[in-house]
């Protein structure tokens, strides 16, 4: 079995060799996801319970996203996280249509993860099994009643902090998720690691703690994964959070696959 520190520096290794986009960003999103080492971002998620790419996105980007989060008529609710004891900061769904940069990123990502989340799927009981197109599996949810759009910019303030949580808003749900890190750490903002804990049966909990690049990736489960155990998989629950910002500004686009009811 690899090491976090193994998987990832073969990941980035990979990644360094095939990605001319790295140095000035003009290539489609979709084009830079195809580039991804996939195989190894699946192995990531099956061995540590994530995957994730560096420099998806470049400054330019982040800050133009950043942008987007004063600009109130793009976004359908917002949600001041201390009023429901989430944690302090706030966070803004995307109302639609979505910004381009966002529709983009949601169903070129959902085109890769649809096989991995199938492969999950098929390692627990159950019949699940997810399309290969996001329209066909938006449809799947909108015929469930579930069509309010959920990818959304969180932002964190010195001391914000996000609880532990789950990404689930109604009976369907896609197995897998993302979130890319839009500000600087160190230079932006100091703190606010994300975290992810993941539950499993007769033993403590596992957290993971990770230090997120600007334009850098992350994609872990939204409810739990597959886990490996005597008499075949077993359901691994899993949260996610962050830690408390100690000094600047934290700003995060989330990308869910599923929308709302």
């Amino acid at each position: 079995m690899l090491t976090e520190w193994a998987l990832h520096h073969q990941f980035r290794i990979a990644f360094r060799a095939t990605c001319p986009y790295k140095e000035t960003m003009n290539t489609s999103i979709t084009k830079r996801l195809t580039t991804l080492n996939w195989d190894g971002i699946a192995a990531q998620i099956d061995d540590i319970g994530y995957g994730r790419a560096p420099g998806l996105l470049g400054s330019d980007e982040c800050a133009g996203l950043i942008e987007l989060y004063d600009q109130e008529q793009l976004f359908r609710t917002t949600i001041n996280m201390a009023r429901y004891r989430f944690g302090e900061g706030q966070y803004r769904y995307f109302d639609n249509p979505l910004p381009s940069l966002v529709t983009e990123l949601r169903q070129a990502l959902y085109g890769h993860l649809a096989p991995i989340a199938n492969d999950m799927a098929a390692k627990l009981p159950g019949n699940e099994h997810y399309p290969d197109s996001h329209a066909a599996y938006q449809q799947i949810c909108h015929d469930a009643g579930q069509t309010k759009p959920t990818p959304l910019l969180l932002r964190y303030e010195a001391g914000g902090y996000n609880r532990l949580h789950q990404d689930l808003y109604g009976d369907l749900h896609f197995p897998l998720q993302a979130v890319i890190l839009l500000s600087r750490p160190e230079a932006d903002f100091t703190g606010g690691e994300f975290m992810l804990v993941e539950q499993q049966p007769r033993a403590q909990s596992i957290g993971q703690t990770i230090n997120l690049g600007q334009g850098e990736i992350l994609i872990f489960p939204v409810r739990e994964r597959p886990i490996q155990g005597k008499r075949g998989h077993f359901r691994a629950p899993m949260r996610h959070g962050v830690s408390r910002l100690h000094t600047g500004l934290r700003y995060t686009l989330g990308v869910i696959f599923h929308d709302a009811a």
